[in-house]
């Protein structure tokens, strides 16, 4: 793997490792890489998340803010795939049995930086986010309207 494309790491904590890695390796299809008893980093679309294990007591909980009539988790993360890929992982989530924190749809409909997003969270509580774009190009462009 070339290093010409800048990646992103991210070390979040979980409470069970085994529970993580069936989630990320059997839903999400994340390939891991180096790992021990406390942590396992995954291959998640080209980017390193490692998952590190805490106790139950220790890991965060998450707030909650309003986006476009959405309670969304504060913390979470997630890969902007193509349109097509966002409908083929929905149906992945409905078929594996994975609840949504927010149910799939459209986000600034009609507006710049128009969105298909879905949120889900894994065996230990954090929030993901899968979302695509419309027009990609509209990736970081602002509207004149606020979003809240």
């Amino acid at each position: 793997m070339s290093v010409d494309v800048p990646r992103f790491h991210l070390a979040f904590p979980v409470t069970d490792l085994e529970a993580t890695r069936q989630f990320y390796v059997g839903v999400l299809q994340c390939k891991t890489g180096r790992e021990s008893e406390h942590w396992i980093d995954f291959d998640f679309w080209g980017h390193q998340v490692v998952a590190h294990l805490v106790h139950e007591d220790d890991h965060p909980k998450a707030s909650r803010n309003p986006v476009d009539g959405e309670l969304i988790p504060a913390f979470h993360f997630g890969p902007i795939v193509s349109w097509d890929e966002f409908d083929d992982l929905a149906s992945r989530f409905e078929a594996a049995g994975v609840a949504f924190v927010v149910e799939p749809g459209i986000r600034f409909e009609g507006r710049r930086g128009e969105q298909k997003t879905l949120f889900v969270a894994d065996p230990s509580g954090n929030h993901l986010e899968f979302k695509t774009f419309r027009d990609l190009d509209m990736l970081f462009a602002k509207d004149d309207l606020l979003y809240s």
